[in-house]
């Protein structure tokens, strides 16, 4: 831009075809350069993280998975934070449909007053049947008991032993059902190094190993819900209560829209950049997740620091998100 402003000054005094001609010369070479900015950002998936009250800390896993996605150099991530005040919230709307991922980090299992309004529930119904993608992040299966669309978004969240479908993997591997008023409510036991193990191949765990090792970890027991149109991906066995096998990962059809729900990503207060976050596995796994509820496929590679059966791996603890 200076090279064409001091060519504007120079052709005022010379009036010079010369000048001229390296005017327009410069003023193509900007606007190609400005058009290849925007084409490189617009390149980059939009993706939004909803947030604004758990009884997990929300902000540091906001901001964790902003970074663990941004620095991918696959996603633009914004974050809308729902407001506290009841009167500002009733107007709180997000735009979902500027995202071709939401990632829903709420959850009010403690305060079922905790609410998004009643125009942003179907706003985000509307937005996943049409074919958007939804992240359940961790906590935020326990949420929205009260919602109906919301438990078959879902598929399985915390709910109680009178509610919904509860689904176990057996020794063998196959899905068993208990169904509402059998086995117990959702629950979980001490957090635990767990060995993740692959139920069923799909783009997002393409290439994993078939048991892999993620750390400090929650494992939900007798997780409950109506459990449509839903493919489980990965189990462990939760070794510090039922010792019995549970859904980890799994995913959900809701209309023309995919869904991604699974309890990994714990991050309590009071903890900071904690290992389950550092892990690996994990990490590459929200990118790969991200990228699958965007565009139906993966081509994030699995790095060669993916943890195994027997090892976890954890990166480096240096706050570069902070």
């Amino acid at each position: 831009m200076y090279q064409i402003i001091c060519l504007l000054r120079n052709f005022d005094k010379r009036s010079n075809w010369v000048y001229l001609i390296r005017l327009v010369f410069f003023l193509n070479l900007f606007l190609f350069l400005k058009s290849e900015i925007r084409a490189q950002s617009s390149d980059k998936i939009p993706v939004l993280i909803v947030d604004g009250f758990s009884n997990h800390d929300w902000q540091q896993t906001s901001a964790v998975t902003q970074w663990i996605l941004e620095k991918s150099g696959l996603f633009k991530v914004d974050i809308s934070t729902v407001p506290e005040d009841s009167l500002t919230m009733q107007s709180w709307q997000p735009v979902f449909d500027q995202y071709a991922v939401v990632i829903q980090n709420t959850n009010n299992i403690h305060n079922s007053t905790l609410r998004w309004p009643k125009d942003a529930e179907r706003a985000l119904e509307e937005y996943v049947a049409r074919g958007g993608g939804l992240y359940i992040l961790h906590s935020a299966n326990n949420a929205f008991a009260h919602w109906e669309a919301y438990n078959e978004m879902i598929g399985l969240g915390w709910r109680p032993q009178t509610v919904g479908t509860a689904l176990e993997i057996d020794p063998k591997g196959h899905i068993k059902q208990y169904p509402p008023g059998e086995g117990k409510g959702t629950g979980h036991g001490e957090r635990f190094n767990a060995l993740i193990q692959i139920l069923n191949r799909h783009p997002i765990n393409l290439g994993y190993p078939d048991a892999w090792q993620t750390v400090n970890t929650e494992v939900y027991y007798f997780p409950r819900g109506d459990a449509k149109n839903i493919e489980v991906l990965s189990y462990a066995n939760d070794s510090t209560s039922t010792q019995q096998n549970w859904p980890v990962e799994w995913v959900v059809e809701y209309g023309k829209g995919r869904v991604y729900n699974s309890s990994l990503g714990h991050l309590w207060e009071g903890e900071v950049y904690p290992p389950a976050y550092r892990c690996a596995g994990y990490q590459t796994t929200v990118v790969r997740v991200t990228e699958w509820l965007a565009t139906g496929k993966v081509d994030f590679p699995v790095p060669p620091d993916f943890p195994t059966a027997g090892s976890p791996s954890l990166r480096n603890p240096t706050m570069e998100w902070k």
